[in-house]
C-alpha cells in the first residue's frame, strides 16, 4: 500500500477525514489536525508501517508527512 493511502486510511479511521480531502498539498491545519491528533496519528502510522517516527518537526503538509514516513522505511 502506498504511504499516502496508509495516511488516508488512518485519518479516515481516527479523525473521520474523507480520503478525497487528503492530498499531498493539504496542510494539517486545513484538515483540522491539531497537536493531539498528530500524536495519535503518528502512533497509528508507526504501528501500520512498522517504523519509529521520531519528533514531527517542520511537518505542515500531508506531502511532508508522507516524505518523512518514506524516508524511515
Amino acid at each position: 500500500m502506498a504511504t499516502l493511502d496508509t495516511v488516508k486510511e488512518v485519518l479516515a479511521e481516527n479523525l473521520d477525514i474523507e480520503g478525497d480531502q487528503v492530498t499531498e498539498e493539504a496542510t494539517l491545519d486545513s484538515l483540522g489536525i491539531d497537536s493531539l491528533d498528530m500524536v495519535e496519528l503518528i502512533c497509528d502510522i508507526e504501528e501500520k508501517c512498522d517504523i519509529e517516527f521520531g519528533e514531527p518537526e517542520g511537518i505542515s503538509t500531508i506531502g511532508q508527512l508522507v516524505a518523512h514516513i518514506d524516508s524511515l522505511k
